[in-house]
């Protein structure tokens, strides 16, 4: 069966990076076409109109997704965003924040923090996409940024900016981007959707072992120096489990409910039935 994997531009990704460029999907007899998508709030799209039959996205957009057309089926990034300040300020003179469009973990994590950080004044740029908020942030359009990696470990390796808190400093464990496949594609595909979790896993597995040639593999996609995102992958390693950390899903469920997101909490968007499946192969 020929398949087509959405994905974005990110060390969140890199589980699936790896898994293309290292024959996972091959391995499990799988052709599977690979291609990254402009901007995240476009890929919800490309699964319901099947131009892509799994994808690695915001685990939130997922959940937020009306009707729940969408299943989560494992972690990828975890802890994955981060507020970068811009250096030369300090904390309490911060004007202008930029994030991406609501409903990422990027948009959840600034939400999340800027009470925390003294910044209920601050103005919100509401970027198109997160490389909008970082061209911002990078042009000095805003004092601060919600980002994830290597994002931002390059402002600190650039001297542009200071990462001030992450995700986990808010939600401990919390998934980012996570695998995903349409319901239907799951009930109708279930032997197919296992094998794309077996590979995906084998991916996310030889990035915590091997993470010099991991940086490389993903500095194809990411078009960013092999040296920061091997530098990124120490604060921001892949977990395919993140997605059952979920007392910080409740807590970002919560969150999202408070700025009307989401209306309530459903459970058919998650899967974790495969992953077992994975680990009950392992543990043998």
């Amino acid at each position: 069966m020929n398949l087509k994997l959405s994905l974005l531009r990110g060390i969140c990704q890199t589980p699936a990076y790896v898994a293309c460029a290292k024959g996972y999907f091959s391995d499990e007899s799988l052709d599977v076409e690979a291609e990254v998508a402009a901007t995240a709030w476009l890929v919800p799209h490309k699964l319901t109109n099947d131009e892509c039959q799994f994808a690695v996205m915001p685990w939130s957009r997922v959940a937020a997704a009306e009707g729940y057309p969408f299943v989560l089926l494992a972690g990828s990034g975890c802890e994955e965003a981060a507020i970068v300040m811009r250096h030369g300020i300090e904390q309490d003179q911060v004007k202008k924040v930029a994030i991406p469009q609501r409903g990422g973990i990027k948009d959840l994590t600034a939400m999340g923090l800027i009470k925390s950080l003294g910044w209920d004044n601050a103005e919100l740029l509401r970027m198109p996409s997160g490389d909008g908020a970082i061209i911002s942030f990078f042009g000095q359009g805003s004092d601060a940024a919600s980002m994830v990696e290597p994002y931002a470990t390059m402002m600190e390796e650039l001297g542009v900016g200071k990462v001030l808190r992450r995700t986990g400093d808010l939600w401990k464990g919390a998934p980012g981007c996570s695998l995903t496949t349409t319901r239907k594609f799951r009930d109708q595909h279930p032997e197919v959707v296992s094998k794309v979790v077996r590979a995906f896993a084998k991916g996310a597995d030889f990035v915590l072992k091997n993470p010099d040639e991991s940086a490389e593999i993903a500095s194809r996609h990411i078009g960013i120096s092999p040296s920061i995102i091997r530098k990124a992958l120490d604060v921001n390693k892949p977990n395919v489990d993140a997605l059952r950390n979920t007392e910080s899903m409740k807590q970002i469920i919560d969150l999202m409910k408070q700025l009307g997101y989401v209306e309530d909490d459903n459970s058919q968007y998650l899967d974790l039935s495969f992953l077992d499946q994975v680990r009950a192969l392992e543990a043998r």
